[in-house]
């Protein structure tokens, strides 16, 4: 479960101010436009076409050197890639070209209201697989990764990160669902958002306006119906048979790095070790942080990915991701 900037439980503000920052600049397939010079990065907008139909909108973060390797965010729901782009700046300082990308019908990446007939399923088989071809075209012979938040690990987890991966990492993915949430009060705000607000929105707006309430990025409704769908069910997407999620689960055979928190009230290091143990061909690895370890009061679901906590831990993500890059060089 994510998102939604934890229904009403986590610092809202915090996780919007650091989302809503826009990127201008728009453009056809593999045009990268407004290049701006950082310290030590660039960045450029790209827009990559996905074979089912309409486009979606990335950033793409290189170091001024050559890069060493490159590196896919995938985002979790209702997270705005802006979010991610303080770890992607780090990543390009420590030579890794990193590419940020906003689901169709989210962010930058069209009306929600223009896509209300996709689903989780669609941002994770068509999306995902989009922009990890394009990074890899436009980066043949450098090693890749993938990193993916939340839903983005299940990206991950399903095999639809690409076949192409050196290795990946997760932070703060599992089966999410409702019934796992160890708090009775969380279990009945996300009941809540599931049975009655969100519906609601969608029969008024036509998609989840999750902006107008500071809770991320809006939401459109198929991609709604169907997350919350899975949540009701005991395991999650791994319960829906449409899903196929025991074959894809085997998939991935690259190294996998889980990271997970103590104080995440949804993805507990018990219900991460629960998705991981279904990568039964793949070598995973598990971190768990507690707060302590990052000098602050607080990470939570969506901590791990601000500057003023990650800055103590992506060292670690560096290490990791440098070792695989240097196996493979």
């Amino acid at each position: 479960m994510t998102e939604l900037a934890l229904f009403f439980g986590y610092p809202l503000d915090l996780i919007w101010r650091a989302g809503l920052r826009r990127y201008e600049g728009t453009g056809s397939w593999g045009t990268l436009l407004r290049m701006r010079n950082y310290s030590s990065v660039t960045y450029a907008d790209v827009t990559v076409p996905v074979p089912a139909g309409g486009t979606v909108t990335a950033a793409l973060f290189q170091p001024l050197g050559a890069p060493v390797a490159v590196l896919v965010i995938h985002s979790a729901t209702a997270t705005p890639q802006g979010f991610y782009r303080a770890l992607a700046e780090h990543l390009a300082e420590h030579g890794i070209a990193t590419v940020t990308y906003d689901y169709r019908g989210t962010g930058r990446s069209g009306d929600p209201r223009a896509f209300a007939g996709l689903g989780v399923r669609d941002w994770i088989a068509q999306d995902a697989p989009a922009v990890a071809a394009w990074a890899h075209r436009r980066f043949p012979d450098l090693p890749h990764f993938a990193l993916g938040h939340s839903l983005g690990g299940h990206v991950i987890a399903l095999g639809e990160a690409g076949d192409h991966l050196t290795g990946a990492v997760i932070v703060a993915s599992h089966l999410a669902a409702i019934r796992r949430i160890p708090s009775v009060m969380e279990r009945v705000r996300v009941q809540l958002l599931f049975s009655v607000l969100g519906p609601a929105a969608v029969r008024l707006f036509g998609y989840v306006p999750a902006r107008r309430l500071g809770l991320g990025e809006d939401i459109p409704s198929g991609a709604f119906a169907e997350w919350a769908g899975w949540a009701r069910r005991d395991q999650y997407f791994a319960d829906d048979p449409s899903m196929r999620t025991a074959e894809r689960f085997i998939r991935v055979t690259q190294p996998v790095l889980a990271i997970g928190f103590t104080d995440d009230p949804w993805s507990t290091p018990e219900q991460i070790d629960a998705l991981t143990a279904r990568l039964t061909g793949a070598t995973v690895e598990r971190r768990t942080y507690t707060p302590a370890d990052a000098g602050v009061a607080r990470i939570g679901h969506h901590g791990f990915l601000r500057r003023e906590v990650g800055e103590s831990l992506w060292p670690d993500l560096v290490a990791w991701l440098s070792a695989y890059a240097n196996k493979e060089a």
